[in-house]
């Protein structure tokens, strides 16, 4: 397919080194620009055996005057980088690595997520589910997983027919150019990414990408809820059926009563959800009703829902235990994200808050003080969290590991203890990762 094709790998990392991988196996021959020196990529050595034209600290303006077929761009470049914009001036096509690996696979059936907020939630659920009743489900994309990969590791070039569950940016939306999914979905607009892009409106316009090649085969599914999405779907409307759903209106997948239904018919009571917050009932309505267009049952649906716990560290379902349930959110390493993490339970929560010292002000957390039962402060923080959170019932220790035994020992049943940290983890742990497996190992010993 490539054989004899010149092109030019711009930036590596996951993406960039995936689409060598592929490139490679199909022939090509591959020129690598990247701007860390040589020294710094473990796999120069190894490149420059396979003979590609490494050309590795920086961009040289002369490298974008050769030819190439095409190039292929890893996200993280700035697509408005005089570079770049010098290639398509001359008329080289350039692409991400999630369309050439579209190009080279034959015909699967995909499901492409993007939005603001909530893709990785939303696909982790869709992937959960769809993994407890078919064969050959992948996920990759922005979740951390190169489609290139999963077209290599599963000889997706010559097998056909398997799921593909696809978390978008916009950075890897705005240079595909025959990407089509069989379902797709924007589950919100807020704002981001102005570092990258020229302004918000060019932002959430890159969004609306996915389903730029969908037809009426294909089923969009639609955020009734987001006034800002309503907008850009008018000026940019989808050829495919559209799905609706809705947490507060009418629509094809709703919220009544407690409990989500798709076009009346039950699917589950929001009791038997383990992950939290009216946002998950969103993210969950989109699973749902792209599961139903993958030819799930409500019923199988209904299952994977039940049993799934979240995306690891994040508000993630870790046990019930005589009635009082403990939820891990250590990837919340600020207080914004505090913030969602303590809104997301219907009544006060055991707070376990601290970590190293940023010198962050928790003035914003403060203000949800009336959502929080009994606060715990730990580590490097701890003392001036407790200080600066004014909270009635505090208990301050030395260390996470007292801080989750307190939590335990004054917990009652009905009880929330949640572990959101509100700033990083290094005054006890590598990363925040460590600092989760921990309070899930502490918390799944109690008996």
């Amino acid at each position: 397919m490539f054989e004899g094709k010149r092109v030019l790998v711009l930036g590596l990392g996951k993406s960039g080194k995936a689409a060598i991988r592929l490139l490679d196996h199909f022939g090509a021959s591959i020129v690598i620009n990247d701007g860390h020196q040589a020294e710094e990529i473990p796999e120069y050595e190894e490149y420059v055996k396979k003979g590609y034209d490494c050309r590795f600290g920086g961009q040289d303006p002369a490298l974008f005057e050769e030819d190439f077929d095409f190039c292929v761009k890893v996200p993280g470049i700035n697509y408005h980088a005089p570079f770049v914009l010098r290639l398509k001036e001359r008329g080289i096509p350039v692409i991400t690595e999630i369309e050439l690996a579209y190009q080279v696979a034959k015909p699967q059936h995909y499901i492409a997520v993007t939005g603001t907020n909530g893709k990785t939630t939303t696909v982790s659920l869709i992937y959960a589910i769809l993994k407890g009743v078919k064969e050959h489900v992948h996920i990759c994309g922005n979740y951390g997983i190169p489609y290139c990969d999963v077209v290599m590791d599963h000889a997706l070039y010559e097998n056909e027919g398997h799921t593909i569950v696809l978390e978008m940016s916009n950075f890897q939306l705005l240079d595909i150019k025959d990407f089509h999914a069989q379902v797709s979905t924007v589950t919100n607009l807020t704002p981001d990414h102005l570092d990258y892009m020229d302004s918000l409106d060019e932002y959430y316009a890159s969004k609306m990408r996915i389903y730029e090649n969908s037809d009426e085969h294909d089923v969009f599914i639609r955020n009734l809820d987001d006034d800002t999405l309503t907008s850009y779907l008018k000026r940019f409307p989808p050829k495919a059926k559209i799905e609706t759903f809705s947490v507060s209106k009418e629509a094809d997948c709703m919220l009544k009563d407690q409990t989500i239904y798709y076009k009346g018919e039950k699917v589950i009571d929001r009791k038997d959800i383990k992950i939290v917050g009216m946002h998950n009932v969103a993210n969950i309505m989109v699973a749902i009703l792209a599961c139903v267009h993958s030819g799930v049952a409500l019923s199988d649906i209904a299952k994977g829902i039940s049993a799934f716990k979240g995306v690891e560290h994040r508000l993630e379902f870790v046990r019930e235990l005589h009635g009082v349930k403990y939820y891990n959110d250590s990837k919340g390493t600020n207080t914004d994200a505090a913030v969602i993490a303590i809104k997301a339970f219907e009544k006060p929560v055991i707070l376990l808050m601290g970590g190293h010292e940023k010198n962050l002000d928790v003035s914003d957390v403060a203000k949800y003080n009336d959502h929080i039962k009994t606060l715990i402060t730990f580590g490097e923080a701890g003392a001036r969290f407790a200080r600066d959170m004014h909270h009635p019932h505090t208990y301050t220790l030395p260390h996470m590991k007292e801080a989750v035994l307190k939590a335990h020992e004054i917990a009652k049943d009905g009880d929330v203890v949640l572990l959101s940290p509100s700033t990083s983890s290094f005054d006890e742990f590598h990363n925040m990762a460590e600092r989760g497996n921990m309070f899930k190992e502490i918390v799944n010993h109690f008996e």
